[in-house]
């Protein structure tokens, strides 16, 4: 299980974890017991603090006994304090985020080791946040940009120029979000008097993706033990005097896939 494996990750940054679930006792302690779960699961019968939070699931019908009552997926993120910082939900309850992705969203350091390459005016580090995947698994590739002494690239919403942008390669089963980029800083080319948006010191690009957990998409991916994601960093870098001509670095991420464990204790 995902939360297990980054347990102790979490504990060296100071983050406790505990899940809420609907299930009574004997279910959670059977689940824990199967799972080698370690962190607390907090039954929660007849959804009581489920809907005191907002977040029950309004869209199963209470004549389904099997999941009436769940709550929509997702993780608060408390201060010490017990004040919620930060929330993270998906839209149907097969999906989830993983710890790492959050974790990667927010600005918190992994413990992952990364593929890095060298390209002109660029040196690109990239890894996935998790290095297995189950369908409806939210989990996010990471690419570490250093541009080299002197050089800057171009950022999304830079007119006239070609901004930095990463593409990946659409392939079945495969959802991708947006990716994510970081805030640049306004660069004044003075040859031109002009001022763009530019990134020149290093930063991260952040791509979330989705594994379909539709149960065609189950059935499909059944017989997979991994999936490759390939895309493509397309870049024009520049130095105060110069433009070079713009790059394309074709990149790869490599992850296993799992089957989901939906099965739950004796009731």
């Amino acid at each position: 299980m995902e939360l297990q494996g980054r347990r102790q990750s979490l504990t060296e940054q100071g983050i406790g974890l505990a899940a809420v679930s609907y299930d009574p006792v004997p279910v959670l302690s059977e689940f824990a017991a199967r799972r080698g779960i370690e962190f607390p699961l907090l039954s929660d019968p007849g959804s009581a603090t489920i809907r005191k939070y907002g977040i029950f699931n309004t869209t199963i019908p209470e004549t389904n006994q099997q999941t009436y009552g769940i709550p929509f997926p997702g993780t608060f993120m408390l201060s010490a304090q017990g004040v919620v910082t930060a929330r993270f939900f998906e839209q149907a309850y097969q999906e989830r985020n993983t710890v790492a992705s959050i974790l990667t969203r927010l600005g918190n350091g992994l413990s992952v080791a990364g593929t890095t390459v060298s390209s002109p005016q660029l040196e690109i580090t990239t890894f996935a946040t998790d290095t297995t995947v189950a369908p409806g698994t939210h989990f996010s590739l990471v690419v570490d940009v250093r541009p080299a002494p002197g050089i800057h690239v171009y950022a999304p919403g830079v007119s006239g120029y070609k901004p930095i942008a990463l593409a990946i390669d659409s392939q079945p089963w495969l959802t991708t979000k947006s990716a994510q980029y970081p805030a640049p800083e306004i660069y004044h080319f003075k040859p031109l008097d002009e001022r763009v948006p530019v990134y020149q010191r290093p930063f991260r690009i952040v791509q979330d993706l989705m594994l379909d957990a539709s149960p065609e998409a189950q059935a499909a991916l059944q017989p997979v033990q991994g999936i490759t994601v390939k895309g493509t960093l397309s870049y024009q870098a520049c130095d105060d005097r110069v433009c070079f001509s713009p790059q394309s670095v074709p990149l790869t991420w490599t992850v296993a896939v799992r089957t989901v464990d939906r099965e739950r204790g004796k009731r």
